[in-house]
């Protein structure tokens, strides 16, 4: 099997990276396992056999659109896919999205509890109509965040509402559908075509329920995401190994989903 893609992970400019790095992890009381350069990141793929990474940024405020998108387009090269960002409350979001895929990147991050939207306002569906259009596939952190207090921002009954109303929008799901929310991931999204990338998710559920929800989401729909620099990328294909997936659909899960998908982009 040729290398594999991470779907979700993280880095910052070099001569921010320490300051964001230190800052988010007192924010969220997490040690990051890198020091959120590209450096250290295709290092780390190097270690464990990862061929590519999405990096996925998050503008806190509509004035990081253009430093987020020079920075993606000077770390594009063939390992790294950035998938950069805009702030929701933007007022040129909508011409954001086009500039975006103009420019030639394959997708774009969202963040409910770092841009404060719940991912059901109805402001965010033209948003999400664009991004369709467009052909864009969307990262959008779901579930809770470990940094922010427990509000439903990104359950998945709201996924499942935004996927009804845009069947045709390339959403993923970040932390295996909904982070520590996965009883309801079980009872609404399991069985639909909803993308779910496993980041930040193996390391909170026993091996068991791991598994049965992989295997029991139509295969094509399932990414390997470790969420680096918050988690190690060697750990994370360690505890996916571990899980026993027939080899056919670990191949899938760590490689040719994720192919098929970022190809599906045009």
């Amino acid at each position: 099997m040729k290398g594999i893609i991470d779907f979700h992970t993280h880095a910052f400019p070099d001569v921010l990276a320490e300051k964001a790095i230190g800052h988010l992890e007192r924010e969220g009381n997490v040690p990051a396992q890198l020091d959120g350069r590209i450096s250290s990141l295709l290092s780390s793929m190097d270690r464990c056999g990862i061929e590519t990474s999405v990096v996925c940024s998050i503008a806190t405020k509509p004035s990081q659109f253009e430093p987020i998108l020079k920075w993606s387009e000077s770390i594009t090269n063939d390992r790294i896919i950035p998938f950069p960002s805009f702030h929701p409350d933007d007022s040129e979001a909508i011409n954001r999205i086009a500039i975006i895929k103009q420019r030639g990147f394959t997708g774009i991050k969202l963040h409910p509890y770092y841009q404060d939207f719940n991912i059901n306002d109805k402001k965010m569906f033209p948003l999400y109509e664009k991004m369709a259009e467009e052909n864009l596939i969307l990262v959008l952190h779901t579930g809770f965040d470990f940094a922010f207090e427990r509000i439903r921002k990104a359950d998945p009954a709201k996924i499942l509402e935004i996927k009804n109303a845009f069947p045709s929008l390339k959403l993923v799901s970040t932390h295996l559908g909904a982070w520590e929310d996965w009883g309801e991931v079980e009872r609404l999204l399991l069985g639909k075509e909803i993308y779910m990338e496993i980041s930040y998710s193996l390391e909170f559920l026993d091996q068991g329920r791991a598994r049965d929800i992989i295997m029991n989401h139509p295969e094509r729909y399932i990414l390997f995401g470790t969420d680096s620099p918050w988690t190690d990328q060697q750990k994370t294909l360690e505890m996916f190994n571990s899980l026993a997936i027939p080899a056919d659909l670990g191949r899938r899960i760590l490689r040719e989903n994720s192919v098929a998908l970022l190809s599906s982009v045009s």
